[in-house]
């Protein structure tokens, strides 16, 4: 028998070989978490941006007012006329399926191709201070005869009273225009001569003039632009002669 036997050790690596794939397994599902989760924020910021966006490009679309009639006023004194417009009522509503709209936020802009204004709402404190004499509790007639009477009115207000108002969402002081609403707006267009006179329609006073003069054959351009939503354009030229008429069809 030998007394002496010789070991051999056989080195066995397998086990290592198997911690290293754990670890870049591990590794891999750690990428893979954090790419998750950058990607589900992004996904969550852009959804809300599309939102957002969407909500504004139907606002932009749907809030669209539509003027559906405008018709001029000559100032009068007895059976005398002007020779001019002093007058404009533009009928206005929405079109269908638009969001409510402001007046207060309503800017006109008119032109008659020499003098140019930007009117706001006659009873606007919000913003840009409200028409002197203008009352939010009183009545349209009221505040029409402080437009064409004052001496500053004519050149940065207009007024605004109600036709059609189911819902009583309408007010002088709160003048909130849902669908199916329909209201009519004031322009003063007085010229120096209209000025001259005592009357328009059934208002009377003192007479300011607005510095336009809408005689035959002007080409008189409105814009309508709410707050929010696509601005409103009417353009019309004004009869090659007014006649005996005190009221004078302009629009469309």
């Amino acid at each position: 028998m030998k007394a002496n036997k010789s070991l051999n050790m056989k080195q066995n690596t397998k086990a290592q070989v198997g911690i290293g794939t754990l670890i870049i397994f591990i590794a891999m599902v750690l990428v893979a978490a954090v790419a998750a989760a950058v990607l589900i924020q992004t996904s969550g910021i852009l959804q809300q941006k599309a939102q957002s966006t969407g909500k504004q490009s139907t606002q932009e679309v749907s809030s669209n007012l539509m003027v559906k009639n405008i018709e001029g006023i000559r100032a009068k004194n007895g059976t005398n006329l002007s020779e001019t417009i002093d007058l404009l009522k533009l009928q206005v509503a929405l079109n269908v399926g638009s969001s409510p709209v402001d007046v207060n936020q309503v800017v006109i802009s008119i032109t008659d191709g020499t003098v140019a204004h930007n009117l706001v709402y006659g009873g606007n404190a919000k913003s840009y201070g409200a028409m002197p004499g203008f009352s939010n509790a009183g009545t349209a007639a009221e505040n029409l005869v402080q437009l064409v009477t004052n001496a500053t009115n004519p050149t940065q207000f207009y007024t605004v009273d109600r036709i059609r108002d189911e819902d009583s969402s309408f007010s002088q002081g709160n003048p909130v225009m849902n669908t199916g609403d329909l209201i009519i707006v004031y322009i003063s267009t007085t010229s120096s001569g209209g000025a001259s006179l005592t009357d328009i329609g059934s208002t009377s006073g003192d007479l300011v003039t607005s510095d336009m003069e809408l005689v035959p054959r002007t080409l008189v351009n409105i814009v309508l632009t709410p707050e929010s939503g696509a601005a409103t354009v009417a353009e019309f030229v004004t009869p090659s002669s007014y006649g005996v008429k005190e009221n004078v069809q302009l629009y469309p």
